[in-house]
């Protein structure tokens, strides 16, 4: 159901607001450059540093935005307290998200029991389709296969997983012991990602390079690695620049601010790069051709 380039999408700041024209632009840029879909207030969002009500209204903006496209709108709601994952999964239901990205949740550390009854209730009590999202460097726990497996198997609506455990054994593993969707959610690992059997991605980077992320994921999924292959490397360095080197979405901010095409502004206690990394990326942008020498 969910396969593809997915677009996690940054949420624009202006003045510490929401800018929702920004926002809006940035979606239509999303639809004309080819993307499959869209997920807004993930880990790229920033959602941890929204109020619930800013939460709702960036998903409300992103389906209404949406709507019309062609492009899939997969809200991320998860959070660490069960009553509010539940709460804003209902919220995207109700106005028409087509889907609802899980986290697993963070500072808790749940057992598996825990992951497997938390997310359990919301497949249960919410008729979405759902995609696990296992991140253990961001939330301090990895969810095991087995807890995926037993998911896939009693909830219908658990439909996929987002994999960005950074381990090929892990998403090999899944793919054995479940009919999930696997998609990668590290751009540097996509390609190897799909080569063990991911449909997809759900992309930081494609904020920037829509249209090559698409070419890549497709020419992976019709089995053409040697082209996937050469995008993958052409792109290589600006993926590790943007991903690597501090915590996103620092880097896709940095980059698109360099682009023009965001204010890079962001919310403690997330702030401004490095020197250094702004460099970095920087460079990146000049040697794939994205910014011409002087411009930044």
């Amino acid at each position: 159901m969910f396969r593809g380039s997915i677009t996690a999408l940054i949420t624009p700041f202006k003045n510490n607001i929401f800018d929702q024209a920004a926002f809006e632009k940035q979606i239509a840029f999303q639809a004309a450059n080819g993307t499959t879909g869209i997920v807004p207030v993930g880990t790229t969002g920033e959602s941890p540093t929204l109020s619930h009500e800013e939460h709702r209204r960036v998903i409300e903006v992103a389906v209404k935005a949406a709507k019309g496209t062609g492009m899939q709108v997969i809200a991320g709601t998860g959070s660490n307290a069960t009553d509010e994952a539940l709460e804003l999964t209902r919220y995207a239901k109700q106005i028409g998200a087509d889907g609802s990205l899980q986290v697993n949740p963070y500072y808790n550390k749940p057992s598996q029991e825990g992951l497997f009854r938390h997310f359990k209730l919301i497949a249960d009590s919410i008729d979405i389709p759902i995609i696990l999202y296992n991140i253990p460097g961001r939330t301090g726990i990895t969810m095991t296969v087995a807890t995926v497996a037993r998911l896939a198997q009693d909830c219908k609506n658990i439909v996929a997983i987002k994999e960005a455990t950074g381990s090929l054994d892990q998403a090999s593993e899944t793919a054995v012991s479940t009919k999930l969707t696997i998609l990668s959610g590290d751009d540097s690992l996509t390609l190897p990602l799909m080569a063990v059997g991911a449909a997809g991605a759900i992309s930081v980077v494609s904020n920037i390079i829509p249209q090559d992320i698409r070419k890549m994921v497709d020419a992976a999924a019709a089995n053409n690695f040697t082209l996937a292959r050469e995008i993958h490397l052409r792109h290589f360095n600006l993926f590790r620049a943007i991903m690597s080197l501090e915590a996103n979405p620092i880097g896709i901010k940095t980059a698109m601010a360099l682009l023009g095409r965001d204010t890079g502004e962001m919310r403690l206690p997330m702030c401004e790069a490095t020197a250094s990394t702004r460099r970095i990326i920087q460079q990146a942008l000049i040697n794939t051709g994205l910014l011409a020498e002087g411009m930044a």
